[in-house]
């Protein structure tokens, strides 16, 4: 379930050449990128207490 495979890569992710942007731009590009993680780590908590609910239902 875990294969390489398996793993949704977003087809829209590349880096952006950071030396062509402003200050600003780059304050602004490090917001998107927190919001991003944060999303990110939320989905990864959210996983992981649906996979102990059923880890704990089958161990019932």
């Amino acid at each position: 379930m875990d294969d390489e495979e398996d793993i949704v890569r977003s087809k829209d992710w590349t880096l952006r050449n950071i030396e062509a942007l402003s200050i600003e731009q780059l304050q602004e590009y490090i917001s998107e990128l927190k919001a991003e993680i944060e999303r990110v780590e939320a989905d990864i908590v959210a996983k992981k207490s649906h996979a102990s609910a059923a880890e704990s239902f089958f161990k019932s």
